[in-house]
C-alpha cells in the first residue's frame, strides 16, 4: 500500500473540522484521502498509458469524491469552498 496508518492519520487531522486523527467519516477528510489517492493513480497512469483497469478505478474515485463534494456543499458552502482551496481542486 502507497499510504500507512500514520500518513492517513496525517491526513485525516488536517483536514478534518474537529482536527483529529479519529475523524475520519467527516467530508473533507475523505475528500483529501480521495483526492491523495488519485494523484497517485494519475501519475502511475502517465506512465502506464494504456493500464484501463487502473484508469476505470481513477473514474470510480473521482465520482465518489464528486459526489462527496456536492453533499458538502449542499449542507456547508463555505467548509466547501475551504476544502476547494485547500487541496486546489477545480470547480
Amino acid at each position: 500500500m502507497y499510504l500507512s496508518k500514520e500518513e492517513k492519520a496525517e491526513i485525516f487531522a488536517k483536514y478534518s473540522p474537529t482536527k483529529k486523527a479519529t475523524d475520519t467519516g467527516s467530508p473533507e477528510s475523505q475528500i483529501a484521502l480521495l483526492t491523495v489517492r488519485i494523484n497517485h493513480i494519475t501519475q502511475h497512469l502517465q506512465e502506464h498509458k494504456k493500464d484501463n483497469s487502473s484508469r476505470r478505478g481513477l473514474m470510480k474515485l473521482v465520482g465518489q469524491r464528486k459526489r462527496l463534494l456536492k453533499y458538502l456543499e449542499s449542507r456547508d458552502i463555505e467548509r466547501y469552498r475551504n476544502i476547494i482551496k485547500e487541496l486546489n481542486i477545480r470547480k
